[in-house]
């Protein structure tokens, strides 16, 4: 089983992005599970046809320890399993510890065991890696992949630079790698270019390029993803290749994080500051 993270600036379309891939990895046959590593609690429902799902911390609030896998674990399109780890009640506690109980919650109930029989687990977490439970899936190996997903906008690859940070702190004890960077386009001028000069500074690879595309938009309306609601559509490829170049990734590197002013020349030079 492959353990894989996305991670990138919030806003940037991260949960879009990861339903999308993992609808493309379970049209290819793939068994995959998504946990919500969002106190949102939006990072399956484009897979679950905007059905709510009750989060791992909401049960253990209602119910107490008493939990069953089926309590907190739903089936999504394409046999996609889908949990969502929720957050604490709002001004009380740290949204980040909600990471560590649902993966420790869900490893207590063997939903990562060998009769699962998982291709994939796909950890959507939120925003930037700034808090000990947002970093849990690189921290202690739970994650041995990551994806950063990021535009040509300043913020996000500066948040992608964070993060990248954060993934050399954590390589060497829990083995964590960079699998590359997603670009989800932002129409942004030069931007192709940029994010693949900017990933090949870091070491890595900008695995591809999704371009903006109103589809995506009124797949998200109507509660699914683009390979479920358009699967002809041009968009909906888009999806399948770069489920299809995850499947088939070998360049897993420990990135080397620009300095600011490095990544601030860097846009200067494509363009972006001009």
């Amino acid at each position: 089983m492959r353990k894989i993270a996305i991670y990138g600036k919030g806003g940037i379309g991260k949960s879009t992005t990861t339903q999308n891939t993992v609808a493309g990895l379970a049209e290819m046959g793939r068994k995959v599970m998504v946990v919500g590593c969002d106190p949102k609690a939006d990072s399956t429902r484009l897979l679950l046809g905007g059905l709510a799902q009750r989060t791992v911390l909401d049960t253990l609030r209602e119910e107490g320890e008493d939990v069953e896998l089926n309590d907190v674990r739903k089936t999504g399109f394409s046999g996609v399993l889908c949990t969502e780890s929720g957050g604490p009640e709002p001004g009380v506690g740290c949204a980040g510890r909600g990471i560590i109980t649902s993966i420790n919650l869900l490893e207590q109930l063997g939903a990562y065991a060998e009769s699962e029989k998982l291709d994939y687990a796909f950890y959507d977490v939120l925003g930037d890696v700034v808090c000990g439970g947002f970093a849990m899936p690189i921290r202690e190996g739970k994650a041995q992949e990551i994806y950063i997903v990021v535009s040509g906008e300043m913020m996000a690859m500066y948040a992608a630079n964070n993060i990248s940070k954060g993934i050399v702190k954590f390589a060497e004890a829990g083995g964590v790698r960079l699998g590359g960077l997603i670009c989800n386009s932002r129409n942004v001028d030069f931007e192709k270019d940029m994010i693949e000069a900017f990933a090949e500074k870091l070491g890595t690879q900008m695995i591809h390029f999704v371009p903006r595309d109103n589809i995506v938009q009124r797949a998200e309306i109507n509660r699914k993803t683009v390979i479920e609601y358009d699967p002809g559509h041009a968009q909906a490829e888009e999806y399948r290749t770069l489920a299809n170049k995850i499947e088939n990734n070998k360049m897993f590197i420990v990135p080397k994080p620009l300095e600011i002013d490095q990544l601030e020349k860097m846009l200067i030079e494509h363009g972006l500051a001009t």
